[in-house]
C-alpha cells in the first residue's frame, strides 16, 4: 500500500489515470446490469457517458502527465467521437418517440398507430409516415380524394 501512496504523492496526475481507468472500467458493470435485467444485449446511455468521461481522463492523463507516451496519447486521441456520435443519436431517437394520446403510452417513432390501443398517432411537421411519405404529402394525398 505505501508503494500505491507514494507514487500518487511523486505524480498527482496518477490520481487522474487512476479516475480514467475506474470510470472506463465500470461501464462493463454498466451493460453489464442492463442486460441482465433486460435479458437482452442492451447498450444503455450511461455506457456512453462512462465511456466518454473515462477516456477523456485517461487522454488528460496521458497528455498533461510529465512521462507523456505518444502510443498512449494516440490510443485516446479519438475514441471521444463514436462515443459523443452515440449520444447524439440515442437522443435524436429518444425525441422522436411519439406519446398516444389515447392511453400515454410511449410508441416508436413513425409509428400511424398506438401498438397498445390502436389510437391514431399523431406526426411531428416534416415526419415521416411509416409507409415513407412525409406528413404534407399525405395530408395532400387526402385533400384530393
Amino acid at each position: 500500500m505505501d508503494s500505491f501512496t507514494d507514487a500518487v504523492r511523486g505524480h498527482p496526475w496518477q490520481i487522474v489515470g487512476w479516475a480514467g481507468n475506474v470510470v472506463f472500467f465500470s461501464r462493463f458493470f454498466v451493460q453489464w446490469y442492463a442486460t441482465e435485467r433486460l435479458k437482452r444485449v442492451v447498450v444503455p446511455t450511461a455506457f456512453w457517458w462512462l465511456s466518454l468521461g473515462g477516456s477523456l481522463l485517461l487522454l488528460c492523463y496521458a497528455v498533461l502527465n510529465p512521462h507523456k507516451d505518444l502510443v498512449f496519447i494516440f490510443a485516446y486521441a479519438f475514441t471521444w467521437i463514436p462515443y459523443i456520435r452515440n449520444l447524439i443519436i440515442h437522443n435524436r431517437h429518444a425525441k422522436a418517440h411519439l406519446d398516444c394520446p389515447g392511453c400515454g403510452e410511449i410508441c416508436p417513432p413513425r409509428s400511424n398507430y398506438c401498438h397498445a390501443c390502436g389510437c391514431k398517432l399523431e406526426q411531428l411537421p416534416g415526419a415521416r409516415m411509416a409507409d415513407g411519405r412525409g406528413r404534407e404529402a399525405a395530408k395532400s394525398e387526402l385533400e384530393k380524394k
